[in-house]
């Protein structure tokens, strides 16, 4: 289980916060600050406690659903509401400064940002994203969702925005639900079919990224766009 150490601070977390600052404190403190009252058995200290006591690291977090965060004594709807909102919104804030002027300068950094995005999603997710001269990102855009009917897109639809947006390039991103990152013979498949409608149209297909909860394979970096 995730190991936590109680401080033993005379201050409380918002006034250790103003003295030291918010880097200096524990994530029993950070996430106390957010739930900000106890019960009345509890004080605010062992509710944050017990919610990190749940899981196993810290990036667990964002799993727990809100009906698993009311499961807690003295965590509500609107507290689980709060801690949800504050979650998402580091995750926005570190996929913007992946990405700061949303230039494309390597697959590792556009990985990076994809599996915040969508690395732990339940359902398969194609994502087109369509580039200038200079790698910047005209557009991005989910292709489909996968179903049980259907697997990965199909070239056109993916052109079909390229043209419109008058791209100059395409660098498309799925998942694997799975977490197993290496392409499956329907994804090699796709990519040949996709890069040869590309190079029809004068696009280059940049590459093609499969994330998973937390790695990639990139099909440019394995050499397998050539």
């Amino acid at each position: 289980m995730y190991k936590i150490t109680f401080k033993e601070e005379r201050l409380l977390p918002r006034e250790r916060l103003l003295e030291v600052g918010a880097e200096r404190l524990s994530n029993q403190e950070l996430l106390a600050i957010f739930i900000r009252t106890g019960t009345k058995n509890q004080p605010v200290s062992a509710v944050s406690n017990n919610l990190l006591a749940r899981i196993d690291n810290l990036a667990m977090l964002k799993d727990l659903s809100i009906a698993e965060l009311q499961e807690l004594a003295g965590i509500g709807q609107v507290k689980a509401i709060e801690i949800k909102a504050m979650i998402e919104l580091g995750r926005r804030i570190n996929q913007s400064e992946l990405l700061v002027e949303e230039q494309i300068v390597g697959s590792e950094l556009l990985a990076r940002k994809m599996i915040q995005e969508f690395g732990s999603k339940k359902q398969e997710h194609l994502v087109a994203i369509y580039l200038d001269t200079q790698n910047k990102i005209i557009s991005q855009r989910t292709i489909f969702i996968g179903s049980v009917n259907r697997s990965i897109a199909e070239p056109r639809e993916i052109l079909h925005y390229a043209v419109k947006h008058m791209a100059t390039s395409i660098i498309v991103v799925h998942n694997h639900p799975s977490g197993f990152v290496q392409p499956s013979s329907n994804d090699i498949a796709f990519t040949q079919a996709l890069k040869k409608s590309c190079d029809m149209l004068g696009l280059i297909l940049l590459d093609h990224l499969i994330v998973g909860r937390s790695s990639y394979y990139s099909l440019r970096e394995e050499n397998q766009l050539d």
